[in-house]
């Protein structure tokens, strides 16, 4: 499992680590992985470290001294190196001093284009400008080198983090850094994770520097394909249907009976025994998968379940999403359901609770515009699970889930920009359902239907456009290859 932790438990570490070590050691660490890193850029955009051009953008403190003893490691390959210094007085001293030594060279005075030529002209460009504590974007003199960078065709790798965005939170306030790659040093941070940060980090890589970080600190939690294998169900040889599990989706209306049949689709491929659907569109649902078991007697009287999904494309059904939430099995909340439920309904439930809304569901529920939750994705899916007592995942770009009691937050690592689809959430709603129902907690269901559901999405659209029932019909074959298969 990949985690991600704060500032302070860095700086912690950091500090705690650097106590046992000869000074200057943690950062020569740093330095290594993070100029091995770069020689490996080089061999791939320039063929070579020798005679490569590589340009320094170093700021003050520590992320500029990362960057200066890296520079001085492939100036003594045969690169040629030079430091574009944002705060001379500031720049670190013992970095300065081994980058000149090595053969490299520091940018003085000159034209006020000079800096800007020398990154149109570089094979790569090493971001140091400003390290894990900063925030609020590139101060104004950063700007222009930034944008150069942008413009130029070297390759662009960050120190520890693209300068300029936050690194707790994910946050983007003003002009930063793009990185076509980011080296990032005894842990990943939040902001590497969390878009609209995660959008300006490139590739990411983890150079470990032997932080001791305590686990129970950690920020943020990706799944990885072992992870999700062991958390999937798998029947045992004296399971039956009813041991696997029954979903129950409420959902579709007669406006939106599509919403039914691909919450339908996505709960068949989710490991529970048997699906149950009620509501308008059992027509609809039975024509497509004839295995559904419908009724029209409405969720008190359906049967059986261990789980419930309300909500995808209910319309303005209050009376259903109520029944629902009076069950005593675990219920995961989407779509119109979200707008129907009563909080306090939610917040009294002692059963599960899955919430699943998009940004602007959760904006509409936090009462804020859409654009807030967008660039505070995490505050915001905290806020939500903390206000209604209830395990929220957060769909978009980012698909983060929290637990209603706190704690690490869950970031999905997989998916892509072509599950931006109508009915792609219904799927998704069906898929965790029947997790839940299979057994998975809450935090568990909602993670590993993700992961499923944008591994998915990659096989379904594998560059194209591709509906929402090609993302369920997918969803077999991202279980296989999590199991390996």
């Amino acid at each position: 499992m990949r985690t991600a932790y704060s500032v302070e438990t860095v700086r912690n570490a950091e500090r705690e680590l650097m106590a046992r070590l000869p000074e200057g050691a943690l950062m020569q660490r740093a330095a290594a992985g993070l100029a091995a890193a770069c020689a490996q850029v080089l061999a791939r955009v320039a063929g070579r470290v020798y005679g490569s051009r590589v340009v320094l953008l170093v700021g003050s403190g520590d992320n500029g001294g990362d960057a200066l003893y890296a520079g001085a490691r492939l100036a003594r390959r045969g690169a040629g190196v030079t430091a574009v210094l944002l705060a001379p007085d500031r720049a670190h001293g013992g970095g300065l001093t081994a980058l000149r030594r090595a053969g490299g060279r520091v940018a003085e005075g000159g034209p006020a284009g000079s800096a800007e030529e020398l990154i149109a002209r570089a094979d790569l460009v090493l971001d140091g400008i400003v390290g894990i504590g900063g925030s609020g974007g590139l101060r104004k003199e950063a700007v222009p080198l930034a944008d150069a960078a942008a413009r130029s065709r070297a390759a662009v790798v960050a120190v520890d983090l693209p300068s300029g965005v936050d690194a707790d939170t994910g946050r983007v306030r003003g002009d930063v850094v793009r990185a076509d790659l980011t080296v990032t040093f005894g842990t990943h941070k939040p902001g590497l994770l969390i878009d609209p940060a995660r959008e300006y980090a490139g590739s990411v890589r983890l150079v470990d520097i032997g932080l001791p970080l305590p686990g129970e600190a950690a920020e943020l939690e990706a799944l990885q394909h072992p992870d999700v294998a062991r958390l999937l169900p798998v029947p045992a040889g004296e399971s039956d249907k009813y041991r696997r599990g029954v979903v129950g989706i409420a959902a579709g209306s007669a406006r939106y009976p599509g919403a039914a049949v691909l919450a339908v689709a996505g709960a068949l491929r989710g490991g529970a025994g048997a699906v149950r659907y009620v509501g308008p569109a059992g027509d609809a649902v039975i024509a497509r998968f004839p295995e559904t078991l419908v009724s029209d007697q409405g969720p008190k009287r359906a049967g059986r379940v261990q789980a419930w999904v309300v909500g995808p494309g209910a319309g303005d059904d209050a009376a259903t999403v109520a029944q629902v939430l009076a069950a005593e099995v675990p219920v995961l909340i989407d779509a119109d359901g979200l707008r129907l439920a009563d909080a306090d309904a939610v917040r009294a439930r002692t059963a599960p609770t899955l919430m699943t809304p998009h940004a602007g569901e959760a904006a509409a529920l936090l009462g804020v515009g859409r654009e807030e939750v967008e660039a505070a994705r995490l505050d915001s899916v905290r806020e939500l699970a903390a206000r209604y007592g209830a395990t929220v995942l957060l769909k978009g770009s980012t698909t983060l889930v929290a637990r209603a009691k706190g704690g690490p937050v869950r970031v999905n690592a997989t998916g892509t920009s072509w599950l931006a689809t109508a009915g792609s959430g219904d799927v998704l709603s069906g898929l965790a359902g029947s997790l839940l129902a299979a057994g998975l907690s809450a935090v568990d269901a909602g993670s590993v239907g993700a992961y499923l559901h944008g591994l998915a999405g990659r096989f379904a659209a594998e560059g194209a456009p591709a509906g929402a029932h090609d993302v369920a019909a997918a969803i077999p074959r991202a279980w296989r290859d999590v199991r390996g298969d």
